[in-house]
C-alpha cells in the first residue's frame, strides 16, 4: 500500500492526510483535502498556522457532547466548526466523567476492554444515531469543493477510523489498503500509550488494568472485522449499508469522487 502521509503537527495526536491512496480506476486521492487526527483542544499556534497554510477550512468533531464540553476544540479563526458525534454517550473517561465502575472491571478482567471495544464498534455500525451523523459528515464532505476538511475524535483511531473506512471505500480504495491505514494508528500512538502506561504504573495500577488501557489506546483487526462482519451479516454488505443505512446515494458518491480524486 501507499505509505500514509503524516502531517508534521506535534500538538495533535495521529495527524494524517488521506492524499496519495489509489482509488477508483487508478485515480489518486488529492492531497490537502481530507485530514484525520485526534482532538485539537491543545493545538499550538505553530501547528494551527501549519494547518491554515495547508488549506484547512472545516473541522468536524466526532466526539460525544460530554467530551466536547470537557476538552473543547480550540477555535481557529476563519475555520468552520461542526459537531457530529457518533454516540450521544461518553465512555472514554474524559475529565469529570465517572468511570469508576468500568475501572474496577478493568482491574479484575484483562479482556474487559477488548470486549467493550468490539461492542462499541458493533454499536457505531448498527445505531441509527451513528448512521444519521455519518450521513451528515459525508454530506458535508461531499459538498466541500475546495480546501481541507479535518475530522477527528479523541485519539483519531476509532470513530475517526470508521469514518475513514467509509470515505476510502466510496473513493474506491481497496479494502486491504483501508485496513492497513486503519491499523497504522497503532504506530502513530506508540508514544502516547507509553507515556500513559508509565503514569498508570506510577499510580499503582495492576497489570490487568494496564493491559486494558493498552487495549483501549490501540486499534485491532478484531475491531475492523467486527464492523465488516456486522455490515455483511446485518445489512447485506458494505455497498448496501452505504446506500440504505447511511443514505449515501450514487449521486453523492459520484460527487465525492469528483471532488477528492485526481482527474
Amino acid at each position: 500500500m501507499t505509505e500514509p502521509v503524516i502531517l508534521p503537527v506535534k500538538s495533535v495526536r495521529n495527524p494524517r492526510d488521506l492524499g496519495g491512496y489509489i482509488g477508483l480506476n487508478g485515480h489518486q486521492i488529492k492531497f490537502h483535502r481530507l485530514l484525520r487526527t485526534g482532538n485539537i483542544s491543545k493545538i499550538t499556534p505553530e501547528d494551527e498556522q501549519f494547518l491554515l497554510n495547508y488549506g484547512l477550512t472545516k473541522i468536524i468533531d466526532l466526539r460525544s457532547p460530554a467530551e466536547c464540553k470537557a476538552n473543547s476544540d480550540k477555535s481557529i479563526q476563519g475555520v468552520a466548526h461542526y459537531e457530529f458525534p457518533l454516540s450521544a454517550d461518553d465512555n472514554t473517561g474524559g475529565k469529570g466523567l465517572d468511570m469508576s465502575r468500568e475501572f474496577e472491571q478493568y482491574r479484575k478482567d484483562q479482556y474487559a476492554g477488548f470486549y467493550m471495544m468490539c461492542q462499541r464498534y458493533h454499536d457505531h455500525i448498527s445505531n441509527q444515531f451513528s448512521q444519521n451523523n455519518i450521513h451528515q459528515i459525508v454530506s458535508l464532505i461531499a459538498a466541500t469543493t475546495d480546501g481541507a476538511v479535518l475530522y477527528h475524535c479523541s485519539e483519531g483511531k476509532d470513530r475517526t477510523g470508521l469514518v475513514t473506512v467509509i470515505l476510502l471505500y466510496i473513493l474506491g480504495v481497496d479494502l486491504e489498503t483501508i485496513r492497513q491505514d486503519y491499523l497504522y494508528s497503532n504506530i502513530m500512538l506508540n508514544d502516547y500509550r507509553k507515556v500513559r502506561d508509565a503514569r498508570f504504573k506510577k499510580a499503582g495500577e495492576n497489570d490487568k488494568f494496564r493491559a486494558n488501557m493498552r487495549i483501549l489506546g490501540s486499534v485491532a483487526n478484531a475491531y475492523f472485522d467486527t464492523s465488516l462482519i456486522t455490515i455483511n451479516e446485518d445489512f447485506g454488505g458494505i455497498d448496501s449499508y452505504i446506500a440504505n443505512q447511511l443514505g449515501i446515494d450514487q449521486q453523492m458518491q459520484e460527487k465525492i469522487r469528483k471532488n477528492y480524486l485526481e482527474n
